[in-house]
């Protein structure tokens, strides 16, 4: 039964009657149970409530704050009231023409602001809640001019910058609410702000989408782009505030929905901090003027009906300013908090409705039973939490306001401004720098890091999550015919083609190989070639929470490492003594490390070894530069070229289909970012690798698409000197160990992956490298026969994939690797990072040494 939130018709007894016992059980709702609630009034709204209250109570109990309502002593800076949206409810939005004549500028400038913080520093306050529109520059020429006057490239520039001088001059805490966000714009803030935040409204697309809505013409406002902002929020480890505001126009059903939409995204992540539940007021000079206030009821119902089903651990809020005093009725349905409420400035998104004084709100907490407390704009949780959730950067400006063993804002606190710089003693080598030895042979300590259960988001919300993508799909192309299309001309192969061929088993599968292996032999011919080169994984610190890889530690955990600039040095020069003529440097997303952290680690392997090529740093390590030092990408990577980067590894692929990403990473870069980044290096002439990581949470359909989009890249940028194929290594990795991912591809899936590989980037891409470290000698033999002609490099050190479970090794000398190439019955040559000719100096000093370390090297302290 679908019925308007504000119409007359309601449930039938029997339904309210059975909804409310589930509610009193404990019993799990679904949405047609939830959309009735939402309807109670009366005795049933009282019943309601209570059983919500009686949750609330007991994750109260459970968090070690029983009896405590919180709030949080904030300043409301409005940075700008320009917007590319236009909502028919809002009367903080205005335009450029009534800004000027009021005498204001398009955005707030740097002293405005301040001056607003530092008085609200001197009255005790902690948040600085900085609230503006979405994108103005993207509407207004006005904004667009400011932001460049000013030195800006966009306005989340601007935001990131204010609020280092929030932090730095005033002590208080910004809490950002700047509208969508990209998984990027995330990266940009997070060391800027401890919480961030955006309303999702309603998930009921129509409002959006049909005339007269109170979204329409609003792009910002859709339903999906909204729910993806918040799933970015939590795969970034960011405390996000949420919230619905109920009464534009959604139905019951509708906004139950959107309930269940929060629940599952806080389940997925963990990182929704707040639920806020607003009901609208209307105001005058809007589209929605004649439209009427939510009632009161309605909002009691649905702050209960939220309880319910977001449980006991969520925190709850509902704006005090809106409702006419009727606290007790609010903290009777199941709220735990009210907001942030100013002693100092009005709330710029209802000016019309003024906050209750602080002392009022203690009263009338403690006349409903509760104790009011103070918190900071990020919940006492996540305080307690740390890593990931805070950035590094953040943690002294946070701890000089909490209450270390509450979480909770500390009284006495005293705010003022702290320093915003990156931490003391970066490449300080500590824990198990040994590794790269010793996995070899003592081995890791344990099959997984201490924080499994937590560090990946919620393993049941991701199997559900991944069940869709590994459906595999009925295939009705003709291979025979797909055959003979490859091997008369493999760029005319369709996609329905393409997908069989990927298929192929048996006597298909042996002719596919074939096929690829004479067009590897008319394309780049019969030479197998391999690189002299050393990986220095210099950290594998990093909280990013790829759900496949086992390498990545907590800075506390026993395998943990990283090394110093000296110890990447010596490693540089130790490889360079014996032939080698790269080194492939790449670590974990290392908190501590600044974004300036990669210029210096090239720097450091030029300046001891002038003539090494550094193949360095991948997507995501960019992308982490890039965010932490506030430059964009092209920026960044200029500066990386000039430091000494050669070239980048095209690592940090996966698979580049989000729906398969997500389930394999919680926090990595998303595939349109990781396109963005190659690009880029290419366009600057930073040659990259191409990679695809398989066999875990994928089909074919899904290799498919990668291989098309990194063919459309070479095709635009010729930017990429290779193709390297990447099984997936499941025994150590967290997403098989939860039960969710495939034990890694099989044979017959790595002949296809490698044979289609061949085809599909054919002519653009001549290079297609088979991984000895995943498959072994035998494997990269059988794969030399499928289309393959490299084998990749010596290694010397191989730390990533035997942290996983491989185990095959970490390096093989030149001769083993003309071994493996003579098992495939081909010559072997040894070839540069970019596929030319070594120079005569360094084979011979490959030769001399085999191409690997002296046994007895000792480790490097």
């Amino acid at each position: 039964m679908t019925t308007s939130a504000t119409s007359g018709t309601g449930p039938t007894e029997n339904s309210m009657r059975r909804a409310l016992k589930r509610a009193r059980d404990g019993v799990a709702l679904d949405v047609t149970e939830a959309a009735v609630l939402l309807q109670a009034r009366g005795e049933a709204l009282t019943d309601l409530a209570a059983s919500a209250a009686r949750v609330r109570d007991a994750g109260l109990e459970a968090a070690g704050r029983p009896g405590v309502i919180t709030y949080s002593k904030s300043v409301f800076i409005p940075l700008t009231r320009l917007c590319r949206d236009k909502c028919h409810y809002c009367t903080f939005v205005t335009v450029p023409g009534k800004l000027r004549r009021a005498g204001h500028g398009m955005f707030m400038s740097p002293d405005e602001v301040l001056d607003i913080a530092r008085k609200g520093a001197a009255l005790g306050c902690k948040e600085a809640l900085i609230t503006l529109g979405d994108k103005p520059e993207d509407r207004w020429p006005e904004a667009r001019e400011w932001l460049d006057a000013h030195g800006y490239d966009d306005t989340i520039a601007y935001v990131r910058a204010i609020s280092i001088r929030v932090l730095e001059e005033t002590g208080l805490l910004p809490h950002l609410n700047p509208g969508v966000l990209t998984w990027t714009d995330f990266q940009r803030l997070k060391p800027v702000a401890p919480s961030m935040g955006m309303m999702l409204e309603t998930t009921a697309t129509r409002l959006w989408s049909e005339p007269g809505g109170p979204h329409h013409g609003s792009p910002d406002k859709e339903p999906a782009v909204r729910l993806r902002v918040l799933e970015d929020a939590g795969r970034s480890s960011v405390p996000f505030t949420s919230g619905l505001l109920i009464g534009i126009g959604e139905t019951h059903e509708e906004r139950a929905e959107s309930l269940f939409a929060l629940r599952k995204v806080s389940r997925a992540h963990h990182g929704i901090q707040e639920l806020i539940i607003q009901n609208f007021r209307a105001k005058p000079d809007t589209a929605m003027r004649g439209m009427p206030d939510a009632e009161l009821d309605a909002l009691v119902a649905t702050v209960a009906v939220a309880r319910h089903i977001m449980g006991p651990r969520a925190c709850l809020q509902a704006p005090p300013n809106l409702v006419d005093a009727e606290y007790e009725r609010l903290i009777g349905a199941g709220i735990d908090d009210w907001g942030g409420v100013s002693p100092l400035t009005i709330d710029h998104v209802n000016p019309e409705r003024p906050w209750p004084q602080i002392e009022e709100l203690t009263e009338r907490s403690r006349a409903a039973g509760f104790e009011l407390r103070e918190r900071l704009c990020v919940y006492p949780e996540f305080v307690r939490r740390g890593e990931p959730w805070l950035d590094p950067r953040l943690r002294p400006h946070v701890n000089a306001l909490a209450d270390p063993e509450t979480g909770l804002a500390r009284p006495a606190a005293v705010v003022e401004g702290h320093p915003w710089q990156e931490p003391e003693e970066a490449f300080e080598a500590t824990g198990r720098t040994d590794l790269h030895h010793t996995i070899d042979t003592v081995g890791r300590t344990s099959d997984r890091r201490a924080d499994f259960d937590e560090v990946y988001g919620d393993w049941d919300a991701l199997r559900e999550a991944a069940a869709p993508g590994m459906v595999p799909e009925r295939i009705d192309t003709d291979v025979r015919q797909a055959l003979r299309t490859a091997a008369d001309d493999p760029t005319r192969l369709t996609d329905a083609e393409a997908l069989a061929l990927l298929h192929a088993d048996g006597p298909a599968l042996d002719a596919l190989c074939r096929v690829a292996d004479d067009v590897r032999r008319s394309a780049v011919g019969d030479d197998v070639t391999y690189i002299v080169t050393r990986n220095i994984n210099f950290t594998n610190v990093c909280y990013t929470g790829c759900r496949f890889c086992a390498f990545a530690q907590r800075r506390t955990d026993a395998d943990a490492y990283t090394l110093s600039l000296e110890q990447v040095a010596d490693r540089a020069r130790q490889a360079w003594d014996v032939g080698a003529v790269e080194v492939c440097m790449q670590g974990g997303i290392h908190p501590d490390l600044p974004g300036t952290a990669y210029f210096d680690i090239a720097k450091a392997v030029k300046e001891r070894v002038p003539g090494m090529h550094v193949h360095a740093f991948s997507p995501m390590e960019v992308v982490n530069g890039a965010t932490r030092t506030g430059l964009s990408i092209r920026e960044w990577l200029t500066a990386a070229k000039e430091a000494g980067l050669d070239s980048i590894p095209g690592t940090a692929a996966e698979i580049l289909d989000d729906e398969v990403r997500w389930v394999l990473t919680k926090g990595k870069l998303p595939a349109a970012t990781w396109i963005e980044v190659v690009t880029t290096a290419h366009e600057l002439g930073i040659r990259s690798s191409s990679t695809m990581m398989y066999g875990h949470v994928d089909q074919p359909r899904h290799w498919l698409g990668h291989l098309r989009t990194l063919a459309g890249i070479q095709q635009r940028t010729g930017g990429f000197t290779e193709f390297v194929t990447l099984p997936f290594i499941h025994t150590n990795a967290p997403v098989y160990l939860a039960g969710i991912a495939r034990p890694g591809p099989s044979v017959r899936d790595n002949r296809a992956v490698t044979a289609m590989a061949r085809l599909l980037l054919h002519p653009h891409i001549p290079n297609i490298q088979t991984s000895w470290v995943k498959l072994g000698a035998e494997g990269a033999a059988e794969m030399l026969r499928s289309g393959a002609n490299d084998l990749g490099g010596t290694l010397m050190e191989e730390t990533i994939s035997r942290m996983a479970g491989s185990s095959y090794g970490s390096y093989k000398s030149v001769r083993d690797l003309v071994a493996v190439a003579e098992a495939a019955g081909r010559p072997a040559r040894p070839r540069t990072t970019l596929y030319g000719e070594v120079p005569e100096e360094r084979r011979r000093a490959a030769e001399a040494s085999d191409g690997h370390l002296p046994d007895l090297l000792p480790v490097l302290d």
